[in-house]
């Protein structure tokens, strides 16, 4: 006796405006990140990933993070993760010190210096981001985008 196992639909070609959203994507995600970096190195000489981990440091209880964790916010591996922190403990904006849970773990800490320079980097982000990016949403429902995004990014 023989199984018929039944065959998945073939995708549903994309419409025009499929398309077009598909290929904006792709290029918004390989040229945003650069823009706004390309503006904080230029104005600030601060890399966009150095000022998203001291960022995320900053938000954090004590302002510290295990590495592992701010490993997993800034979307980076634990050895990235280990040279983006000892670049940034040399400039005096982190501490890493080793975890009082784990001895073989590591946290790092955001320095009063790194605050001090997380906040003044703070508007060259923010007009970065403004201008390469929110200031192109215009009449767009940005809650509903942002549900959308979300989704997409889990």
């Amino acid at each position: 006796m023989s199984r018929v196992v039944p065959q998945p639909e073939a995708p549903k070609p994309l419409n025009p405006d499929e398309e077009a959203v598909v290929r904006s994507l792709s290029r918004v995600i390989y040229t945003l990140p650069r823009a706004i970096d390309a503006d904080m190195i230029r104005e600030q000489r601060l890399s966009l990933i150095e000022y998203l981990a001291m960022a995320h440091l900053s938000e954090a209880p004590d302002r510290q993070l295990r590495m592992s964790d701010l490993a997993a916010a800034v979307d980076m591996s634990l050895s990235g993760i280990t040279r983006l922190a000892s670049r940034l403990e040399a400039q005096g904006v982190i501490r890493r010190v080793r975890s009082t849970e784990d001895a073989r773990g590591y946290h790092a800490i955001l320095t009063d210096e790194g605050f001090a320079r997380l906040e003044k980097a703070w508007p060259t982000n923010l007009a970065a981001v403004r201008r390469h990016f929110l200031d192109h949403l215009t009449g767009l429902d940005l809650k509903k985008l942002a549900v959308a995004l979300r989704h997409i990014a889990t």
